[in-house]
């Protein structure tokens, strides 16, 4: 179904940052509540907590933003194929934070598109959101013949996805529920029309499947 609802790019753009920023307080806040025991702390055994904090805040902000400049920014070098290896990296790059949830990875295909990984990603983003207690993120992708398909499997105990978030994937925009939480899959929504493809979606309590098709 054809989108009702377009943003501009400037608008996009800002809803994109909102949610960098959103996802990005939480372990920048640590590292500032860190800094402010390790000042104050005399202790070794604290101490070599707070530097504990600090360290693992730091490399989840790193993850985070290595993971949302190739996802909603210009990264990926200057050509129009990526390595594989490098969605992969970023992907367990947040995963390493969940230890409940379980990454499987089967892509075959050497190199993919930049729309189709873009795509890939904000779709690994929005299964691992749905894994709220832990179970299998599972991904697959194949392009060939101009023909890039992609598969995400969020299967656990309970796997949520919001319904406005499911519709804007579906292509059922409005400006009601555009919004930081929904911008990534406006965005997947956005890319997959522009290249000709689609976006399939199928929910149960303990699974979430998304696929989409992309011409690239």
């Amino acid at each position: 179904m054809p989108s009702s609802t377009d943003l501009s790019e400037i608008e996009l753009a800002s809803l994109l940052c909102s949610r960098l920023c959103h996802d990005l307080l939480s372990p920048i806040g640590a590292m500032n509540n860190g800094l402010e025991l390790l000042a104050d702390e005399t202790d070794p055994e604290m101490r070599a907590r707070c530097i504990e904090l600090l360290t693992d805040s730091a490399r989840a902000s790193a993850n985070k933003l290595k993971f949302f400049r190739l996802a909603f920014g210009a990264a990926g070098g200057f050509g129009d194929k990526v390595d594989v290896n490098e969605p992969r990296q970023l992907i367990e790059g947040l995963v390493v934070d969940k230890p409940r949830v379980e990454l499987q990875w089967h892509v075959p295909t050497a190199m993919l598109a930049k729309p189709a990984v873009k795509v890939l990603l904000n779709l690994a983003l929005i299964g691992l959101d749905g894994l709220v207690r832990g179970g299998q993120l599972i991904i697959a992708a194949e392009e060939q013949g101009g023909i890039c398909e992609i598969a995400i499997n969020a299967a656990g105990p309970k796997v949520v996805i919001d319904e406005a978030l499911a519709a804007m994937l579906q292509g059922n925009v409005t400006a009601a529920a555009l919004s930081p939480r929904t911008a990534p899959a406006y965005m997947v929504e956005r890319i997959t029309r522009t290249n000709r493809g689609t976006i399939q979606l199928a929910t149960t309590p303990e699974s979430l499947i998304i696929g989409a098709t992309l011409s690239v």
